[in-house]
């Protein structure tokens, strides 16, 4: 891939270090949409004897290579709300942020959409219609004619495009099978036994794109708007299968540099498309049988995450990658992270203070749930 991606040493140097190497990787295979196997695992190290008169102390544990090593922030992930406790174990979604302001949007379900501060420190609910309260799988924050809004995928159920105070604009069904001009997608959705399998949403130059990897009819849709409502647009692409611009659950979505890129998760892959849905691309140096969830993109990087731990790892990896080739993996289980061992996203976000830039990784556990803040080494 022929693409310009690589960090500079003058932008990077306040919160870079480390020389790169990479790590071997195992494989396993994404059986099913819905439900992985995972065991839970401990994280044990060895102590060697010493003097009575010596002080314990512990190193500080850290993953990844390279310029991209990251540690677990403890007060930063604590800052998750207290109320919502007990709807942890039922996070299935993701991460998005508006850039002008720094503020992080996400879900949890049973509790209700989220901001996060700036600097990751507070958390406050948005709106009060109980929709907002289901899984939201995947959300994207956009601007639309000028003004602020976000869009939530939620699966089963609906497409929500919302103000940033929580009031729905528009609610988007399931399609009927009449909607768009590609034969497959309507076939599929004209059938009584078609589901509604949206999985994550993105937003590129007026156009909402919706992933439906959880189904049979595995497609990128899109949806328009039109005097203020937003419904089904013509565009759709891909279906079930492993030719190009077909997918093997097209799970993440993500809008960058005028393309829409799809973590197709059973393939391993990231691919690239045009905005038109023509294929462009697949990544290259992505360790086999990954099964890749989600792409995001910050710092001339991008950031996806593999759903489960490949071979012996102790979580599913985070790799940061360049759009050519890898650059590090990270591995969240190895920083002893209580329950984390499935991924479902991770979001890469910039705190500045006091004209210093600091990198976080927020990520959204899956299988009994987890939100943890890893902070990039300096």
């Amino acid at each position: 891939m022929q693409k310009r991606t690589a960090l500079t040493v003058f932008s990077i140097v306040s919160y870079l270090g480390f020389s790169c190497t990479l790590m071997a990787q195992n494989t396993q295979h994404d059986h099913t949409h819905h439900a992985h196997d995972n065991n839970d695992m401990a994280h044990h190290h060895p102590h060697s004897p010493m003097a009575s008169d010596e002080i314990p102390m512990q190193a500080k544990l850290l993953t990844g290579q390279g310029e991209f090593v990251f540690s677990w922030d403890q007060e930063l992930t604590a800052a998750f709300p207290k109320e919502a406790h007990e709807f942890e174990p039922g996070m299935h979604g993701g991460f998005n942020e508006d850039p002008e302001t720094g503020i992080v949007y996400t879900g949890i379900p049973g509790y209700g959409l989220c901001s996060i501060s700036p600097d990751l420190t507070k958390w406050s609910t948005i709106g009060s219609d109980q929709r907002l309260k289901d899984n939201i799988h995947g959300i994207v924050f956009f601007v639309h004619k000028g003004k602020k809004y976000l869009a939530v995928a939620q699966e089963g159920k609906r497409v929500l495009v919302l103000t940033l105070d929580g009031r729905i604009v528009s609610e988007i069904l399931k399609p009927t099978g009449t909607e768009f001009k590609f034969a497959e997608a309507n076939e599929f959705f004209g059938s009584k036994d078609s589901n509604f399998g949206v999985t994550d949403v993105t937003y590129l130059n007026g156009t909402l794109y919706v992933a439906h990897g959880y189904s049979a009819g595995d497609f990128v849709m899109t949806i328009k708007e039109k005097n203020g409502v937003w419904s089904w647009g013509k565009l759709a692409w891909g279906g079930k299968g492993d030719m190009p611009g077909q997918f093997q659950t097209a799970h993440g979505i993500y809008a960058h540099e005028n393309h829409i890129l799809v973590a197709n998760r059973a393939a391993g892959q990231v691919v690239k498309f045009t905005k038109k849905g023509k294929f462009v691309e697949t990544f290259n140096d992505i360790p086999e049988s990954s099964l890749v969830c989600n792409v995001s993109y910050k710092a001339e990087h991008y950031f996806l995450n593999a759903l489960q731990a490949i071979g012996e790892q102790k979580s599913a990896p985070i790799y940061v990658h360049t759009g050519e080739k890898l650059l590090s993996t990270v591995i969240p289980g190895d920083l002893d992270i209580p329950v984390l061992t499935n991924i479902h996203q991770v979001w890469p976000h910039i705190v500045t203070e006091n004209g210093t830039k600091q990198l976080y990784l927020l990520v959204h556990g899956w299988n009994k749930g987890k939100f943890a803040v890893l902070k990039m080494e300096k």
